[in-house]
């Protein structure tokens, strides 16, 4: 009987400890620099299909990283998401996301969309392209990226405002492209053209086409798609540049585990998850994205602004080559 009692002690210890164990795996943190009404809806399905919850806690991307430095090895983050390629480098570069072994995300997102050190890895694309007016431009006018500086284009070009870190990524693709004296050419031919001074954000950029200040400009597609929600007869529509040559410029909002990740392998679950063909709508329909999963198929809406060859240069380079860029981009007065 002494016997029966020992080894049901046993067991019993051993449930407690299985137990204790999952509760513990069944939380996960996450820092994230998407807004909350573009992850909770994700945070939600994965929490009813599997039981685990998450919490999250959202800010700006620097905040974020600066928070995981001084965290350390304190911090309870266990996932970061963030947008732009450059922070996602920056992150990396920091110490503060560790390499991630995963044969599932390998196979579901591209080697392009992801670090060569498999520290972060992208979810969502966006493609940074040009958008026109169709009531002065016709599309056949268009071409590159580039060839914007041309004469033709003189006080007709609207841009963002260089501080974004979305310009300073196509910057430094552009000098992986191009090299750096170069492409500093073709950014002092923009600023040249340029009929106004560079606008804050995206959507001011295609208000100042509507109203008649400039012709063309460059933009995030969502942007685009936000606008066209709001006025379906909007007079802009998208080109595609440099079909003949590297790609459309794109770009990711992504994430990767925390270096200091108390529930790692949770969170790399979850990792795996987002890139699934079953979650990847989810992710990218949320803000009018492209999943980065080549067996998923972007949302109707989205899809109808048409197909594009996309530039499969590593985006890795937008991070080790953003300094570079903003030195560039003050060089040539774009501010």
């Amino acid at each position: 009987m002494k016997q029966v009692h020992k080894i049901l002690a046993v067991l019993l210890l051993t449930l407690l400890t299985l137990g204790a164990t999952q509760v513990f795996a069944e939380e996960i943190i996450v820092y994230s620099a998407r807004n909350e009404q573009l992850i909770k809806p994700l945070f939600d399905a994965y929490t009813k299909e599997t039981g685990t919850k998450i919490t999250f806690i959202t800010d700006k991307a620097g905040p974020l990283l600066q928070r995981l430095k001084a965290e350390g090895k304190n911090t309870r983050a266990d996932l970061l998401i963030t947008v732009d390629a450059g922070n996602l480098w920056h992150a990396a570069r920091e110490g503060v996301l560790q390499p991630v072994d995963s044969t599932t995300l390998q196979e579901n997102i591209p080697a392009h969309l992801r670090d060569p050190g498999n520290q972060w890895f992208g979810l969502s694309l966006r493609s940074r392209t040009i958008v026109y007016s169709t009531e002065r431009v016709k599309p056949e006018e268009l071409s590159t990226y580039e060839a914007l500086g041309e004469p033709q284009w003189k006080d007709r070009l609207l841009l963002r405002t260089s501080k974004k870190v979305y310009n300073q990524s196509l910057v430094a693709m552009l000098i992986a492209e191009h090299g750096e004296a170069e492409t500093e050419k073709i950014v002092r031919s923009w600023v040249h053209n340029l009929a106004a001074k560079p606008f804050s954000n995206d959507t001011k950029v295609m208000e100042g086409v509507l109203a008649g200040q400039g012709d063309v400009g460059i933009v995030n597609t969502y942007y685009f798609g936000r606008l066209l929600k709001k006025n379906p007869d909007l007079k802009l529509a998208l080109y595609w540049p440099n079909q003949n040559s590297t790609g459309v410029h794109v770009n990711v909002s992504g994430a990767g585990v925390t270096r200091y990740a108390k529930n790692a392998q949770a969170a790399i679950k979850f990792l795996e998850w987002l890139s699934s063909e079953k979650a990847q709508n989810l992710f990218a329909d949320a803000n009018m994205e492209y999943p980065v999963n080549k067996s998923v198929k972007p949302h109707p809406y989205v899809a109808a602004w048409g197909d594009f060859k996309a530039s499969e240069q590593n985006l890795a380079n937008a991070g080790m080559l953003q300094n570079q860029a903003i030195r560039l981009m003050d060089r040539a007065d774009y501010r």
